[in-house]
């Protein structure tokens, strides 16, 4: 797989109280990605972006809301997640400390 496609495919960590827990209990990272990527698609970049070693990948669709904004209605867009399990003595580490 191309560079240009596996930094399309990984977009960013997508940080949240839930996604901290995960990390912290279950050796899972979550990431935000492409609405057309595949689980072996993500597997492949993060493994190569990160050089850690993936044991599983489970992908999800985020519905958008339907929000006002001035008085008039919107949506805001779908987008999609990944939860990423690393395979045991892995880690990633985003730039703290």
């Amino acid at each position: 797989m191309s560079t240009e496609r596996l930094l399309q495919v990984v977009r960013a960590p997508h940080a949240s109280e839930k996604a901290a827990t995960v990390q912290a209990n279950h050796n899972q990272y979550v990431f935000k990605v492409s609405m057309d990527a595949t689980k072996a698609e993500i597997k492949s970049a993060v493994e190569d972006l990160f050089k850690v070693k993936v044991e599983g990948v489970q992908v999800l669709t985020v519905k958008g809301k339907a929000k006002a904004f001035r008085g008039r209605m919107g949506r805001r867009s779908n987008w999609r997640k990944a939860y990423v399990t690393l395979v045991a003595g892995n880690t990633i580490s985003f730039g703290e400390g």
